[in-house]
């Protein structure tokens, strides 16, 4: 009996802490278009700063229960309608990556694609639909996990028949293990094994990296870069930008229950909330109750800290505390649980769109 009540009490919070993380996401990404005093949109540094949106998925279709990667096939058809509507550039991702790099100018609401996860359902689901569609993509692949071919994973020569018909194919190392504090021969095997499998099996050399569970600290985004990678993704939610650091490069996760054409349009139409002297500096905190701040450029505007507001996953709303000249202090409302934990900020920007900065921490 005693085991029984642990198992259900173990449910229950599982359950409850789901609800208020989807509650929290849903908040996020509602709360910024209602608030007063937005800057307008297209001005001053909308105007001449590279930028994109990246749309992030995982499985498409897939039935067995995987919730927070999965979209179902009629959310995911809905997207490519509203890609394919005209009031969106999509472009290959490592052309973005390249206009980034050169500060060159990007059109207004330009998108990208990736695939995060070998799963089967990106050859059976997804990748025909895009074919169709005439939409550019990049699939990450953890190469052990294709070796291994277990039962709804990529095959070799499915992925090979995709690169063929234009798909884009980035390393996400071979083993897709936790990266923080790794030591770094491991981690230049892993880097170097996964490329080679894909170059022997596809014959293509990857030029994107994407860091499993998005863990990534200085030490490896510098061999990242040394590797001669053009750019690296994290897993927190943003825009990316030229002014950003290449190899920790944000995008947005598309997964239900979060996969409405609303909640679509507004990451599609989001705008960077430009920040610098974050702290914490490290991914890696030594702390459950971290000294969360960082400083707003003047571009974002006069009134931008009244206006700010911050969301923690798995907590909800946190207080905005400005402490001098646009300098913001993120404070938590309770420690952040083990793991990983992502702190997600919002500006209005006027015109129906928002401004958006993510970070992403692993507590003790």
């Amino acid at each position: 009996m005693g085991s029984t009540n642990r198992a259900i009490a173990r449910r229950s919070f599982w359950l409850r802490k789901r609800f208020w993380r989807r509650a929290v996401l849903w908040a996020a990404f509602s709360f910024a278009p209602i608030l007063p005093g937005a800057v307008q949109a297209q001005t001053g540094i909308d105007a001449t700063l590279p930028r994109a949106v990246i749309l992030s998925y995982s499985r498409i279709g897939d039935d067995s229960g995987a919730t927070g990667s999965n979209i179902s096939v009629e959310n995911f058809e809905a997207h490519l309608a509203e890609l394919r509507s005209g009031e969106f550039t999509v472009l290959p991702v490592p052309e973005i990556i390249a206009a980034l790099r050169a500060n060159r100018p990007l059109p207004d609401r330009t998108v990208g694609i990736l695939f995060d996860e070998p799963h089967s359902s990106i050859y059976t689901q997804a990748w025909p639909r895009l074919r169709a569609a005439r939409l550019p993509a990049t699939l990450f692949v953890a190469t052990d996990t294709v070796d291994r071919a277990g039962p709804d994973t990529l095959s070799w020569s499915e992925i090979r028949d995709m690169a063929g018909e234009g798909l884009e194919l980035g390393n996400q190392t071979a083993s897709y293990p936790h990266l923080l504090s790794i030591e770094r021969a491991y981690f230049l095997g892993q880097i170097a094994r996964a490329a080679d499998r894909i170059r022997g099996e596809t014959g293509r050399k990857p030029r994107l990296f994407a860091y499993p569970f998005g863990e990534h600290d200085a030490p490896t985004r510098a061999l990242v870069a040394a590797e001669g990678y053009e750019a690296a993704f994290a897993q927190q939610s943003g825009v990316a930008h030229a002014r950003l650091d290449p190899y920790a490069l944000p995008r947005f996760a598309m997964n239900d229950p979060f996969a409405s054409v609303e909640r679509l349009r507004l990451a599609m139409q989001a705008l960077p909330l430009l920040v610098s002297d974050i702290t914490p500096t490290d991914m890696a905190l030594d702390s459950t109750t971290p000294a969360i701040g960082f400083t707003l450029d003047p571009m974002m505007g006069g009134n931008a800290v009244q206006n700010l507001a911050c969301f923690v996953s798995g907590i909800g709303r946190a207080d905005v505390q400005e402490l001098g000249e646009r300098r913001v202090e993120v404070r938590l409302r309770e420690a952040l649980p083990s793991g990983r934990s992502r702190v997600n900020c919002t500006l209005p920007a006027g015109d129906g769109r928002w401004r958006w900065f993510g970070l992403q921490f692993v507590a003790p």
